[in-house]
């Protein structure tokens, strides 16, 4: 058996390592499911942060909105997902940043890979 680093193509997983580094910014990214937090964020970011104690890596991934600076600050998608709701984001927008391609394009590749038999006209 090795202990050796899962690597996952265009993301980072998120093991015991990686919660701690990114415990403030999953915490702060919690307290979005407030509406007055994100009120209070969207009008003062860089105080909103520092009540948090982020990094300057969280701080600079937050201040970039791309995705996979946030994974790499140690953010959780499911967290994450909380702080690009702020600005109109959705988990299909964040799928698209990770790999490289359009909104668009990424729903549809999620459709092609969902594709299904017909099971009732199978089963006749």
């Amino acid at each position: 058996m090795t202990n050796a680093p899962l690597t996952i193509p265009g993301t980072k997983p998120f093991d015991g390592g990686m919660a701690q580094k990114g415990y403030a910014l999953n915490k702060m990214c919690f307290s979005f499911n407030d509406q007055a937090n994100r009120e209070a964020f969207v009008a003062d970011p860089e105080a909103y942060m520092k009540k948090y104690r982020l990094t300057e890596e969280q701080a600079a991934a937050i201040r970039s909105k791309q995705v996979l600076a946030l994974l790499d600050a140690g953010g959780n998608a499911y967290y994450l997902a909380k702080f690009a709701g702020i600005f109109g984001l959705n988990m299909q927008d964040i799928g698209a940043q990770q790999t490289g391609t359009t909104k668009e394009a990424f729903m549809a590749k999620l459709v092609a890979a969902n594709q299904q038999p017909d099971w009732q006209a199978a089963q006749q």
